[in-house]
């Protein structure tokens, strides 16, 4: 038996809670995977999973041996990467999940650089703003803005990313003044899912403002594109927003106030079992994102 093998098709089916999920991800058929399966409890004289047709879950004796397992695998990733380290180089694959925006804005450039560095690594980028199941869909790191990550994650901070109020001229010279934030509670806001309400804050005041508009949408670009054609109001993260507003297709609005934004994080399960080449990944973005994102004042060339 390659136990190798068969330790990845049990870990897989742990993690995807399915035989035929599993054999997806690994390509492989179903019947393969739970032969594998079969052969790790015949190696091991035990019962890894509760089967229902409906259900597969960890038996107790299935989940203190899923630890070993990951560990095993771990090891041997480890192996290989070391094997390559006289050449300085990394082996293997990672899936990285980031919101669409930012990995076409930042993240892909870094991508490109990392796998020049060390062209035995792989990278699967999973674009989505959507929050990726890190379980589910089996991946190693995902980015994330967000003020403080939840407690059952691990992360490290990499950088803070401003936001700021922007809409087109059109817009502006056909709509009402704003003066003060309250101001956008007339105004047509074109609003993330994720974000109905807008932190706005200024030298003597913190406020947080629900905002209404004709248009919400899960996905930052198509409010960017919606803001340049004149439909109203965004609060755009500055890494997508400098370029609009050094172009001026957007302005700043409220300019006497800001939009404090979120600190984006590399969100990870475990450095128990972490594969070096993730941890290298990291480790690079975390030198190379040293410098937070403000707006564009004018005062970038």
């Amino acid at each position: 038996m390659d136990k190798i093998t068969a330790i990845k098709s049990f870990i897989e089916v742990a993690r995807a809670g399915s035989f035929t999920k599993a054999a997806e991800h690994l390509s492989l058929s179903r019947l393969q995977v739970s032969r594998h399966v079969q052969e790790i409890e015949q190696w091991l004289s035990l019962r890894l999973f509760h089967r229902t047709t409906r259900k597969v879950s960890l038996t107790l004796q299935g989940e203190e041996a899923l630890l070993y397992c990951q560990q095993i695998i771990s090891t041997v990733s480890d192996m290989q990467s070391r094997a390559h380290s006289h050449n300085n180089e990394l082996v293997g694959t990672i899936r990285v999940a980031s919101p669409i925006g930012l990995g076409q804005a930042l993240l892909f450039d870094k991508v490109e650089a990392f796998l020049a560095l060390h062209p035995n690594t792989n990278i699967q980028l999973i674009l989505s703003d959507n929050l990726s199941q890190l379980v589910d869909e089996r991946v190693d790191v995902a980015l994330r803005y967000m003020q403080q990550p939840d407690e059952q994650l691990i992360a490290r901070k990499l950088m803070h990313i401003d936001s700021v109020l922007c809409a087109s001229s059109l817009y502006l010279t056909k709509s009402a003044a704003l003066k003060t934030p309250q101001d956008l509670i007339t105004h047509n806001c074109l609003v993330h899912s994720s974000a109905t309400k807008w932190r706005i804050t200024s030298t003597n005041s913190d406020q947080e403002i629900t905002v209404k508009g004709n248009l919400q949408c899960n996905e930052m670009g198509v409010l960017i594109n919606a803001t340049l054609k004149g439909m109203g109001i965004a609060n755009i993260p500055c890494d997508l927003a400098n370029t609009y507003l050094q172009s001026g297709e957007l302005v700043e609005v409220l300019p006497d106030y800001y939009s404090p934004g979120h600190n984006l994080w590399a969100v990870y399960l475990s450095r128990n079992y972490q594969q070096s080449v993730v941890r290298a990944f990291i480790d690079f973005l975390a030198t190379h994102w040293q410098q937070d994102i403000k707006k564009f004042t004018g005062a970038i060339s």
